[in-house]
């Protein structure tokens, strides 16, 4: 890179949901860009909201002290901030106003004089960005969802914290259904992607493991509660991500969010099975829906050093001019691949992969056992 080319200032955010061991990333990002490279590094608030809106505040290596054991985001974060497709009202029927405001942001990225952004989040973010960077913005992404489903890594920091949360819930779950006799249902996030509960529902030896790649029976998940019943196991514990659905039917939608990019909020499946399994078997039920509780709290060890590894190497990506691309884990090492390789796509789960035959193997069902 010639002096000419040399980046001097940075500019790190942390786009759509929160998520454990967001303050790793931005703490190495920023500790890292100032200590090996004298950087100047500007922190952008709430994620494209804060390109969009223009507030863009630097950071200090004080800053970013004592923070790597916070869950959250110092910088705020937003997942309702799409550049390409920005509500900027409504119209006479309430309908969102959309348009695209890339050139804003292009011009206050231009007077900030930010040379690059770290970008820390998942498929939306790394999509929102990959459209940016064809406008001239350059980026370095860090994979963040606690959904594990981005392409082309083998795993996104703040998945394990989730899968800890989860799977404490799921054995919390498990006594008061045991002492009770109940078929209790803990419904888990994972739209398209059943990572989170695939992981949490063998940690915790769930009876049925619902997700979203494997469409499930009522019938079948109805006979693994009687079989488990008539055998004298008092209660059954599932656990079910929140795109679950049955063999042709269709996904639980909880609510829509109109001036959102991505609209559409899943959640209830678990409240639908529980009537229905309730009214077929005439066994007492239950469901926990836990929604955010997963994507809170302190950040597992794992998240924060997965984290800490992430964000270093983003700034590594920059010094050495590679732009446009995602800091990935493949095989256990770090590696990028371009952002267009990630933009738009998601990781779900293989119905081949070994989890899930180890998972049957070990008693667990996934409710397509005996489908037609």
């Amino acid at each position: 890179m010639n002096d000419s080319d040399r980046l001097r200032r940075i500019g790190v955010m942390s786009g759509g949901g929160d998520c454990p061991g967001l303050n790793a990333v931005i703490r190495a990002v920023t500790k890292t860009a100032i200590s090996d490279h004298a950087l100047e590094v500007y922190g952008i608030e709430d994620g494209f909201l804060g390109l969009i809106e223009n507030r863009i505040r630097p950071l200090s290596y004080a800053d970013v002290s004592n923070i790597l054991n916070l869950g959250g985001t110092i910088l705020g974060a937003s997942n309702r901030a799409d550049p390409a497709n920005f509500c900027v009202g409504e119209d006479a029927d309430g309908k969102p106003i959309c348009k695209d405001v890339s050139d804003r942001v292009i011009e206050y990225v231009s007077s900030r004089r930010l040379d690059a952004i770290v970008c820390i989040g998942g498929d939306g973010t790394m999509t929102a960005a990959a459209k940016l960077a064809l406008r001239g913005l350059h980026f370095v992404g860090a994979p963040k969802t606690i959904d594990n489903d981005l392409m082309h890594t083998e795993v996104t920091f703040g998945f394990h914290t989730a899968v800890e949360t989860a799977t404490e819930a799921l054995d919390r779950i498990r006594t008061t259904a045991a002492s009770h006799s109940r078929v209790m249902l803990v419904e888990l996030m994972g739209r398209n992607a059943g990572w989170l509960t695939l992981y949490a529902g063998i940690a915790a030896g769930a009876d049925l493991i619902l997700i979203p790649e494997i469409p499930f029976s009522l019938d079948a998940i109805i006979e693994q509660c009687l079989a488990r019943s008539r055998k004298g196991k008092a209660y059954t514990l599932i656990a079910v991500a929140e795109g679950a659905a049955p063999i042709g039917g269709e996904v639980v939608v909880d609510r829509v969010v109109r001036d959102s990019p991505d609209p559409i909020r899943l959640g209830g499946i678990s409240q639908v099975l529980c009537e229905q399994i309730g009214h077929s078997t005439h066994l007492e039920c239950r469901a926990t829906i836990l929604g955010h509780v997963q994507r809170g709290g302190t950040p597992c060890p794992y998240d924060r050093v997965l984290g800490t590894q992430f964000g270093h190497q983003a700034v590594k990506l920059l010094m050495a001019g590679q732009y446009d691309c995602l800091v990935v884990m493949q095989n256990g090492r770090l590696t990028s691949v371009p952002l267009a390789e990630v933009a738009g796509k998601q990781r779900t789960v293989p119905p081949d992969h070994p989890l899930i035959a180890a998972a049957r193997a070990t008693g667990s069902c996934f409710g397509d056992e005996g489908a037609a």
